[in-house]
C-alpha cells in the first residue's frame, strides 16, 4: 500500500505543480506582449467585459481587490487601461481598456491555441479536465463557507 503522505499522492501537490508548469509556460507567450501572467487574467476579464468594477473583477478572479490594485496600476502604466471613480458612487473604482489595450487581444488571441497545443488533450478532454477543475473548486469554496 502506498504511503498516503507520499508527495506524488497527493491531490494538492498535482494542482499545485501544475499550476506552477502553467504559469511558466505562459510567462514565454506573454513576454512578447510584455506582460506577466497576473496581468494576462486580469486583462481576459476586461476583453470579456470592459468598463466593470474592481469588485467585479476580484471576484472573477477569486481574489481580494487590494492584492490587484498594483496589477492594475501596473497595467495603466502600461496604457491598457484606466481607473476612475464610479461618478454615482465614489467608493466604486471602475476598470476601462484603452484602445491600446484593446488592440492587445488580437495579439493575445494566440495565446490560448498555444497553450491548448502543449497540454496535448484532445479538444473534448481539454474541456471535461476544465468543468472537474472548475467542480472541484465550487467544492472547496463551500467546504470552506462552512
Amino acid at each position: 500500500m502506498a504511503n498516503r503522505l507520499d508527495i506524488d499522492s497527493q491531490l494538492c501537490f498535482s494542482l499545485y505543480s501544475t499550476s506552477l508548469a502553467m504559469t511558466q509556460f505562459y510567462r514565454g507567450l506573454l513576454e512578447p506582449l510584455e506582460l506577466t501572467y497576473s496581468q494576462y487574467i486580469v486583462l481576459l476579464v476586461l476583453w470579456e467585459k470592459d468598463g466593470v468594477t474592481l469588485n467585479h473583477i476580484a471576484d472573477k478572479l477569486g481574489q481580494q481587490s487590494g492584492a490587484l490594485t498594483p496589477v492594475l496600476k501596473r497595467i495603466e502604466t502600461l496604457g491598457l487601461l484606466r481607473r476612475n471613480r464610479n461618478p454615482e458612487n465614489e467608493r466604486e473604482l471602475q476598470v476601462f481598456l484603452t484602445p491600446k489595450g484593446k488592440g492587445l487581444r488580437s495579439k493575445a488571441m494566440k495565446i490560448n491555441q498555444c497553450v491548448a497545443d502543449a497540454c496535448g488533450l484532445e479538444d473534448s478532454k481539454l474541456t471535461d479536465l476544465q468543468r472537474k477543475i472548475d467542480e472541484l473548486r465550487k467544492n472547496l469554496k463551500i467546504a470552506l463557507a462552512q
